[in-house]
């Protein structure tokens, strides 16, 4: 048996006007996954426990079968782990955003991008290379990472700090939570000289001169300590890899022991290769039980409020993605269950995340007891519960049901 999991980050979404009062889901043409639907389960899953935030780290942390109450330490733990970054006991990891902030109106800060307008892993690469290098101490080190998203390791805590998702306040006055990263006085040399540098280099004056946004600031968030997690072999019997363009979700492929597989072009945005995605998942499946491949575009075009790009993000998912994994293992002919899924909700209205639980389609090619004869959407899921009663509690009642191998007392 094969275990195939396709998480479209952030398709979740509410009934918007322009599209007629359906939500993206529904107004998407998705003829793969609407089959899938149709002769497979619908269920809900709570992916995000009482009390925790409703991040794709704590939502992929459980759809992979893990109780975030047991293993969560926080977001950047997981993106240093993808990059190969050890972080000691003593040594707090924190996500890294190059953004673009506005400083226009005197003792105010705006945030106006949380990803300094998608720059490029390359231009990232540059730009945080040259605040290491001034910036870097003995105690706190940048690392450069995917596009917008970096880390950085700070040996000790810093227990004033309070820190929040750029992407939560786009275009929101977030002057006091800036302010916060001053008020330690190894923050205050970082945040300051690094605005310096950016303002001043070639990288950010070049975008200017395109009229593209500049990264003009760091942002730090989501930190964490280290963390220690049974792997998915141990745990499910299973072996796989996982494929996505996010570190954090490569972190978490890292921490459970499946192979991360690396895809050229693999963007995290809407010009990413994801039929290079799709090829590589098969060529997993032709040796191994599992495989996992994520798809970022939907949650970044819900965080934009971009109501047409996150319809088409959720298109080219299901023509791109499920159709031909879907294709190709039913030519193989060998049995697999395949689920396709959001790790949480992403809503435009919003621009942020939410924690309801998560409609999902789980197909089997031999068959299901109940199908749900219905198309995947967030309405149809609903009423599929209320028949067949799959309304999950957690991840981990997910993934035991996905792969047959009970781990509920994890």
């Amino acid at each position: 048996m094969k275990y195939i999991l396709l998480i479209g980050d952030g398709m979740g979404d509410l009934p918007v006007a322009s599209l007629g009062d359906k939500t993206p889901l529904e107004a998407a043409v998705k003829p793969a996954i609407d089959r899938l639907a149709r002769e497979g389960e619908q269920l809900l899953v709570r992916t995000v426990p009482e009390g925790f935030p409703p991040g794709s780290d704590v939502a992929n942390l459980s759809l992979l079968g893990y109780k975030p109450e047991k293993y969560y330490t926080g977001r950047a733990p997981l993106e240093a782990a993808s990059m190969g970054v050890s972080i000691a006991p003593d040594e707090v990891a924190f996500r890294c955003n190059l953004v673009t902030i506005d400083r226009s109106e005197p003792g105010r800060v705006i945030m106006r991008d949380y990803s300094a307008g998608h720059i490029s892993s390359e231009e990232g690469a540059e730009l945080i290379r040259a605040v290491q290098e001034q910036c870097g101490t003995g105690r706190l080190h940048l690392y450069p990472g995917v596009g917008y998203r970096h880390l950085m390791v700070h040996r000790g805590a810093i227990p004033s700090l309070t820190t929040v998702p750029p992407h939560d306040y786009l275009d929101q006055d977030v002057t006091g939570f800036y302010n916060d990263y001053l008020a330690t006085a190894e923050l205050k040399v970082l945040m300051e000289e690094s605005a310096q540098l950016l303002a001043q280099h070639p990288v950010n004056a070049r975008r200017v001169r395109q009229g593209k946004s500049p990264a003009n600031s760091l942002w730090l968030w989501g930190e964490g300590r280290p963390l220690r997690m049974r792997s998915l072999e141990d745990r499910y019997r299973v072996t796989g890899g996982l494929i996505s363009a996010v570190d954090l979700i490569k972190g978490l492929g890292v921490c459970s022991g499946l192979e991360v597989i690396n895809v050229p072009g693999a963007t995290g945005y809407l010009d990413s290769n994801l039929e290079g995605k799709a090829r590589a998942a098969l060529k997993v499946l032709q040796d191994r039980d599992f495989v996992l491949v994520h798809v970022e575009a939907p949650d970044e075009a819900g965080h934009q409020g971009l109501v047409a790009e996150k319809v088409r993000a959720i298109e080219d998912f299901d023509s791109r993605i499920v159709a031909p994994i879907v294709e190709e293992m039913q030519r193989r002919g060998e049995p697999f269950r395949l689920v396709v899924t959001m790790d949480h909700f992403t809503p435009l209205a919003r621009r942020t995340h939410a924690a309801w639980p998560v409609p999902m389609v789980l197909y089997d090619s031999r068959g299901v007891d109940q199908p749900s004869g219905s198309a995947y959407s967030e309405a149809n899921a609903k009423a599929a519960v209320a028949v067949n009663g799959l309304n999950l509690k957690n991840g981990t009642e997910f993934f035991s049901r996905f792969i047959g191998v009970d781990e509920s007392k994890e």
